[in-house]
């Protein structure tokens, strides 16, 4: 599943789990769809920052791949794919815009 995250600023999407784990750190329920008005986004990016600061830099990974014996491909941190998020709330609370994720 994906989310698209829209505002008057811009949009974006990604992938369901990561979009409802950020939501839920930003002091959302993680429902799909939902939304955020303006006044509100000051206080959730506020939240999903400080959950993010909670939150490892780096996930563990695993050093060899137990078939190949490769190394896999790393992670991708939740402070990596949070980035568009905070982006967006940020320009969208400039703004003035509020933010609607379906």
């Amino acid at each position: 599943m994906l989310v698209q995250f829209e505002s008057k600023v811009g949009g974006f999407s990604m992938f369901g789990d990561v979009a409802i784990s950020l939501l839920k750190l930003m002091g959302h329920s993680g429902t799909v769809p939902g939304a955020i008005l303006a006044a509100d986004i000051p206080a959730a990016l506020t939240q999903l920052r400080a959950g993010l600061h909670a939150q490892p830099e780096e996930p563990e990974v695993d050093e060899t791949d137990g078939q190949t014996g490769e190394k896999p491909e790393p992670p991708v941190s939740i402070h990596r794919r949070a980035v568009p998020l905070v982006d967006l709330l940020t320009r969208s609370a400039q703004a003035g815009s509020d933010v609607i994720w379906r």
